[in-house]
């Protein structure tokens, strides 16, 4: 959406207008006013904000965008507050403060200006340099999220035992894991706490909080890179979640179209989060692909029972937005759905449905269409091509002992499937 209209389209008054255009920082307001409306955001909430940014850049005196630190906000928040200019058409209430600071936070973060608060604890000092290094080298957000998660419980564990940094031995990470083993903590999730400990202790090294050769003493158990058996439903189990008819739910198309699609074609979950409008072409038929690994391009065949589950969900139950995202959320600010809500949402209608299963989620159902795929008939290297896998390793595991299937090669419809 172009911003040079967003002033124009949500005041009516021209005065108001005019004093809008004329503040300082006006493309910078702009651009996020049409974020907002982009999302889905009403138009007297749009105005809301604006009217907000407007007072923030008189109380900041702010001519350009700039780093705000949240402190500086607050204070001022709390000259707004006792602003009568500000207050001439509404009284001040009691959550006001709030939601000035919010807005104003939100702005700032948008335009990646705000710095937020720190604590002067050494440990945590660490922590924020640590994780800004994984921003600096573009990892993504969830694998920054979850490093950050186990590096702040290790150190919750050594304000605990009074243990300061510096003095930290292999030993002490070993004790550290051991507490992780005593609690019930698989091997596999063992082995993911080691791998972002030793990420975090190469930092520390390099930048001399630890002594040497920490990271390299950090050994995890050794988890098979690849299962011994499929660890998916069977497909009558499949078939039952497919004709599952959950009105409870408050988006049940948007649920039925996702399960089709990690069923019938054996999507991850982030594939299927990143599906866009433009990725379905109705006429021909077919759908695109981007694999979550390696970035490698798939083209589909829109099987018939898939494509008249999202259709039903586009038609009925998909929000009016501009998000090009096919799957959005519920509510506003209208953005593509996050993957962990995907898996809560599988998860529990397969324990709804009472739904046997190793694995509970999308990746089960990835398993599950490979399995099913082996039985009819296809071969371990077409389905490989078929999920996106290089690896044949990956695939081997449905195999099992069924040399019949193994040795059968016959024509294969998606129709089949179902």
């Amino acid at each position: 959406m172009p911003t040079v209209d967003i002033i124009e389209r949500i005041f009516n008054w021209s005065r108001v207008r005019h004093a809008q255009l004329m503040a300082p920082v006006l493309a910078e307001r702009e651009q996020y006013l049409a974020y907002l409306l982009e999302n889905g955001v009403s138009r007297p909430s749009v105005r809301s904000t604006a009217c907000t940014l407007m007072h923030l850049v008189r109380l900041l005196d702010l001519h350009s965008m700039r780093a705000v630190h949240i402190s500086e906000i607050e204070q001022a928040s709390a000259r707004w507050i006792v602003d009568p200019s500000a207050h001439v058409t509404r009284l001040v209430g009691p959550k006001s403060f709030e939601h000035f600071t919010k807005t104003a936070c939100r702005w700032f973060r948008f335009h990646n200006a705000l710095v937020e608060n720190r604590s002067d604890d050494p440990l945590d000092s660490c922590l924020y340099e640590f994780l800004d290094f994984q921003r600096e080298k573009r990892l993504s957000t969830a694998t920054i999220r979850s490093r950050r998660a186990v590096v702040s419980d290790l150190f919750s564990w050594m304000r605990f035992h009074g243990m300061p940094l510096s003095q930290m031995t292999a030993g002490d990470v070993e004790g550290y894991m051991a507490g992780k083993r005593a609690a019930g903590c698989k091997p596999r999730t063992i082995a993911g706490i080691c791998n972002r400990l030793r990420s975090f202790f190469r930092y520390a090294e390099l930048r001399g909080w630890v002594g040497t050769a920490i990271a390299h003493d950090i050994h995890g158990p050794r988890v098979p890179r690849f299962a011994a058996a499929a660890q998916g439903p069977a497909w009558k189990d499949v078939r039952r979640l497919l004709e599952s008819n959950d009105e409870g739910s408050p988006d049940p198309s948007r649920s039925i179209a996702m399960l089709f699609l990690f069923s019938i074609y054996g999507l991850r979950v982030s594939e299927v989060a990143g599906l866009v409008l433009e990725d379905f072409d109705w006429v021909n038929e077919t759908f695109t692909v981007r694999r979550a690994k390696r970035g490698r391009i798939q083209q589909f065949p829109i099987q018939f029972e898939v494509g008249e589950a999202i259709l039903k969900y586009l038609k009925d139950e998909r929000p009016i937005c501009n998000s090009r995202y096919v799957f959005v959320t519920l509510r506003p600010p209208f953005r593509r759905v996050g993957t962990q809500s995907i898996q809560n949402m599988v998860s529990r209608r397969m324990k709804m449905l009472g739904v046997q299963s190793k694995r509970m989620g999308p990746h089960a159902l990835r398993h599950a269409c490979a399995t099913q795929l082996l039985r009819k008939g296809m071969s371990l290297r077409e389905i490989a091509d078929f999920l996106g896998h290089r690896d044949l390793r990956s695939v081997s595991i449905y195999a099992k002992l069924n040399v019949r299937a193994l040795r059968k090669v016959a024509d294969f419809t998606l129709m089949e499937i179902l």
